[in-house]
Parts: C-alpha cells; sequence; structure tokens
C-alpha cells in the first residue's frame, strides 16, 4: 500500500539523525530498556528504535527496545507501572491509551494515567482524515452527509475499535443525523484496502495511511481533524471548515516514565526528545508521512492529558461502544 511504504521510507531517514544530548537511560551496568505496546514493524515501535538507537550510539549503553503488545497497547503502561523510577525503562504510548482507555476499561485498567506515571513530552501528533473512494459522488463533507442521508445506513471502516478514529467517526454521525454502521479493522491498511475495493463507502484514518491515495486520484479526502489545513494538503479542509468544529482531535505519542521518577530524570529525556525533534532530519521525515513533531514542557503534557481524559469521557460515552475484552 502507498502509506506504509511512504512510511517506511520516511522511518527510514529517521534513523540517520542522532541525539545531542547526554545519555538517559542505562546509565548504570543494567540495560535500559524502551518499552513500546505494539508488535515490531508499526510507526510507534520505529520511533522507538530511532530514538534506541541514538542514545546508544551516543553513549547510552546497552538499551533495548521492549515490545509488550497485547490488550490494545495497554500492556505496556501495566509493566512500567512497577518499574523504578529511576530513567531505567520509559514508554512510549499512542495519546488514546492515556485519554481514551481510562473511559472504556474503567473496571479493568490497572493504571491511572496521571497517577502512575512521570509524563515527559510528546514525541510527534497527526490528525485523521475523512476519505471516500474516488467513485464516490460526495466532494464535501456536506455532499457525504445529504448523500448519507438517502441510504439506510452509512458502512464506514476504522483501523481498530475504540480507537479515536473510531469515535470521531461515530461523533460525526451523531451530530450530523446520519445512521452510520461502524465496521472496525485490524490495521489502517486493511480499511483503505476496503476502501478501495468497495467494501466500505468511507473510512476514517491516521492521515497518512490516506494521502498517497488522494494524490493518486484513487480516493478523496473530504476533511481532516486537525485545527488548521496543512500546507501539504491545502486542498483539503478540516472538519471545522466543514461545519463540525468538535471533530478536532490529533493523536500524538508521547514518552511518560514510571510516577516518581525525579525532576533530573525527568529533564534528561526531555532535551532528548525536544534536541531530535528540532533536527531538520526528523521535521522532514516526519512531514512526509504527514505527521509533525511537537514537544512540551513536562508540566503542560501533564495537564494535556488530564484536560484530553475530561474531553473524550462524554464522547465515548455517546457513543455508546462497549469493548468486549
Amino acid at each position: 500500500m502507498h502509506g506504509e511504504i511512504g512510511r517506511r521510507a520516511a522511518l527510514a531517514a529517521l534513523g540517520g539523525v542522532a541525539l545531542a544530548t547526554r545519555p538517559v537511560l542505562a546509565q548504570n551496568a543494567r540495560t535500559g530498556r524502551a518499552i513500546v505496546g505494539f508488535p515490531p514493524g508499526g510507526t510507534a515501535d520505529s520511533v522507538t528504535r530511532l530514538y534506541v538507537e541514538r542514545l546508544r550510539a551516543t553513549g547510552g549503553g546497552q538499551m533495548v527496545v521492549d515490545n509488550r503488545p497485547g490488550a490494545g497497547g495497554r500492556l505496556a503502561l501495566d509493566v512500567l507501572k512497577p518499574l523504578p523510577a529511576d530513567g531505567s525503562a520509559f514508554v512510549v504510548t499512542p495519546a488514546s491509551m492515556l485519554t481514551i482507555y481510562p473511559h472504556l476499561y474503567a473496571r479493568r485498567l490497572r493504571y491511572d494515567p496521571l497517577k502512575d506515571f512521570s509524563p515527559v513530552s510528546p514525541l510527534c501528533i497527526f490528525p485523521f482524515g475523512l476519505a471516500v473512494a474516488a467513485r464516490h459522488p460526495a466532494k464535501s463533507v456536506a455532499e457525504f452527509v445529504a448523500w448519507g442521508k438517502t441510504r439506510p445506513t452509512v458502512d464506514w471502516a476504522s483501523p481498530v475499535p475504540g480507537s479515536m478514529p473510531h469515535f470521531i467517526g461515530t461523533e460525526l454521525g451523531r451530530m450530523a443525523g446520519l445512521s452510520m454502521n461502524h465496521i472496525p479493522y485490524r490495521g489502517s491498511a486493511p480499511a483503505a484496502a476496503d476502501l478501495l475495493a468497495g467494501t466500505v463507502q468511507a473510512v476514517i484514518l491516521p492521515l497518512g495511511e490516506l494521502t498517497a491515495f488522494h494524490r493518486a486520484g484513487e480516493a478523496r479526502l473530504l476533511a481532516i481533524s486537525s485545527p488548521q489545513r496543512l500546507p501539504r494538503l491545502d486542498d483539503v479542509p478540516t472538519f471545522a471548515e466543514s461545519g463540525f468544529p468538535d471533530l478536532t482531535h490529533e493523536e500524538w505519542y508521547g514518552a511518560v516514565l514510571p510516577a516518581g521518577a525525579s525532576p533530573a530524570t525527568i529533564s534528561a529525556l526531555h532535551e532528548a526528545i525536544v534536541t531530535a525533534a528540532a533536527t531538520s532530519e526528523i521535521k522532514d521525515a516526519l512531514t512526509r508521512i504527514d505527521i509533525m513533531p511537537q514537544v512540551m514542557e513536562p508540566a503542560a503534557f501533564r495537564e494535556r492529558i488530564a484536560r484530553e481524559i475530561e474531553v473524550w469521557g462524554p464522547i465515548v460515552a455517546a457513543s455508546g461502544f462497549r469493548p468486549d475484552d
């Protein structure tokens, strides 16, 4: 798939970036761990491996990526929670594990996103896109809504049930008064393939998974969930411009340490992230796959997590979605 090829190329380019900071992990004889809740090969894993490789190359000692896939990404945070807060391990996690999952798995979640971790910084951020196949009659969100109201239901896909794009879609249906039949997939690539094949009528996916199809004329992006249009996609309006300002949501990957990490430990990892994000190599590589570097101070990052937890509570409740596991 075009999106996957582009993502791999960009992540390969990221491999040449070095962190010009002192090491923050494995500062003693033990092996440091960067824990990621997904299998090798995905975007979160690849970005994590970039940082581990650079830290190791700049004298960071013995460090490994510890892939702990399972429970929709929650397992990595379960593993991190009881570890020593000495900087020997951290997790790179998508926002959803900290901001949406507390509402989905309230009785089964084994961690508190604010009490059990020390937020360090986001690494990057990206929006989602609503897309239809090129043969679809809708050229805008307004036309999509009008078309949908002429049908008993609209079959649409997201990459994962209980994910951010899932809830963006349910909110769109609720706000527009559409009967939206959600079809969850296991990943973006098969959902995009079925959009092109006509199996589903629309998708909401990470933007980077759709831009190649949009530019090639195989699919049409109707709106994106970022606050403003993107320079590389200035022909695609935002949901806010399309009459749905409450659908402005973006996913980020962020680094967290166990609760109780010292200010010095948090500051060292934060400095490494800020230095890396400022390099032209990372900026250019992420831009090519429509991901934007983003960093913030640890205190502001904690406030952001708390704010987004509050935002997603009523959205999840209104959706009526209840996970099976």
